[in-house]
């Protein structure tokens, strides 16, 4: 946004602007350029950053601390500007440098300031979310469109109401397509982050019973999913999973839709790098059907950027390949990784297991399931990490390792390799598996 003033920003966020000042020594410029960047961590690599980095930065209140108590503090510091509760302001304008800005509710006035800047924009914008598969959707699809056009994707966890939009800002100019990821942890969610990106296209990978326990049932959990449907611009697109009844009753009025499965065939010419991921791949069809309808044709090689913890393959020594999928998990995320590890091991299959989380009364029952599914998917050697993780080791049966938790884990599992195993690693993220990883790194297998 360097080419917008402090006056557009104060518009676009629904801010008041209190003070515009210039450096020391330089005259007063209300058309002055606006800031280098959007950030809400006032320590934050922007301090030691080369050249002319002068973020905005958003004082976001949080549970223990008002990020706005820092506005005089990053203002010294070299910022651009501050947007704060009125509370903070005076604070900020005794620093007497830079500009403030105040909003009774940072995080709103960062949403709408994303707003503008998307419209301001002018790209196609897709959001994607879904139980399973959203990110490696989101890696897949920006690696497609990349090979054609200039694209912006979320990265890490940026899927939230302060994620997303921080995302969207930081978009610069010329961006042609903003590839937005959105989380849900409540009622509400999806549809005030589909309010600030306005998406164009909008996919539902999947559901599955993932916050169960949050949400009550998967009827629930799919009229959330659908308010992206509900967000999507006139004339836009949905791509929604194909016969899903928990859907039906969200199919969109004025959007195209566009039905996909995990088994739709990839285009012809579509090349995807061989080190991605067969769990990756299932959400293929997907960002197949989001690239179409941006006007991207698949075609060629494409070597996406998977996001860590999300079916990444290493390749160690004694020809040991360890997939690390352990940033979620849930019975059909599970069971998938399952099925391909089944379909792609050479050798004998090895895998790391850990609790699923947030899976309502019937957790036990889906934990039982899985070892049972491990089993009847050719598992030779299973590591049950975490206590609800004991049922998965019933499930299996015998010859079952179980362990308490991911330290314990990272001990044994090395101890149980054989050159050309192949080792599944996934757990929900609290569970921490990456851990295990870590240790067969540094072990060399």
């Amino acid at each position: 946004m360097h080419s917008r003033d402090a006056a557009w920003i104060a518009a676009a966020a629904g801010a008041e602007l209190v003070l515009q000042s210039p450096p020391a020594g330089a005259p007063a410029d209300p058309q002055a350029p606006g800031p280098s960047s959007v950030v809400i961590d006032s320590r934050g690599d922007w301090r030691t950053a080369p050249g002319d980095a002068r973020p905005l930065f958003v004082g976001i209140p949080g549970a223990r601390v008002d990020g706005g108590s820092f506005a005089a503090e990053v203002l010294l510091a070299g910022a651009w500007g501050v947007l704060v509760r009125p509370e903070h302001a005076a604070a900020a304008v005794e620093a007497g440098y830079g500009t403030v800005l105040t909003h009774p509710d940072p995080t709103v006035a960062l949403g709408a300031l994303a707003r503008g800047w998307r419209r301001e924009l002018g790209a196609t914008v897709v959001g994607i979310t879904g139980s399973v598969g959203k990110t490696s959707t989101k890696d897949l699809l920006a690696g497609i469109l990349a090979t054609q056009l200039r694209v912006v994707a979320t990265e890490a966890n940026l899927n939230t109401e302060i994620g997303l939009p921080l995302t969207v800002l930081g978009a610069p100019e010329g961006t042609q397509v903003l590839v937005l990821e959105m989380a849900m942890r409540g009622r509400g969610q999806i549809a005030e982050l589909a309010a600030i990106a306005e998406p164009d296209v909008g996919v539902i990978t999947n559901i599955a019973p993932v916050h169960v326990e949050l949400l009550g049932s998967l009827q629930a959990i799919a009229d959330t999913k659908a308010e992206l449907l509900a967000g999507i611009v006139p004339g836009g697109t949905a791509i929604i999973p194909r016969d899903e009844p928990l859907l039906a009753a969200h199919r969109p009025h004025g959007v195209t839709v566009v039905e996909v499965g995990p088994d739709d065939p990839a285009p012809a010419g579509l090349r995807i790098a061989e080190d991605v991921s067969p769990t990756v791949l299932r959400n293929l069809p997907a960002a197949v059907a989001a690239a179409r309808a941006v006007g991207v044709e698949p075609d060629g090689p494409v070597d996406p950027r998977i996001s860590a913890m999300r079916g990444q393959r290493l390749h160690l020594a004694r020809d040991v390949v360890v997939v690390v999928d352990c940033y979620n998990a849930n019975p059909m995320s599970m069971t998938a990784a399952l099925d391909d590890l089944a379909t792609s091991a050479p050798g004998r299959k090895v895998a790391v297991l850990g609790d699923m989380l947030e899976l309502g009364p019937d957790e036990l029952r889906f934990h039982a399931e899985l070892g049972a599914h491990a089993r009847s998917a050719g598992v030779e050697e299973l590591v049950a990490v975490g206590p609800l993780s004991r049922h998965t080791g019933t499930g299996f049966g015998r010859g079952v390792h179980w362990v308490p938790d991911a330290a314990a884990a990272a001990k044994l599992v090395p101890t149980l390799l054989e050159p050309g195993d192949t080792v599944l690693l996934k757990a929900s993220r609290g569970i921490g598996l990456e851990r295990v990883a870590d240790a067969l790194q540094g072990e060399g297998a």
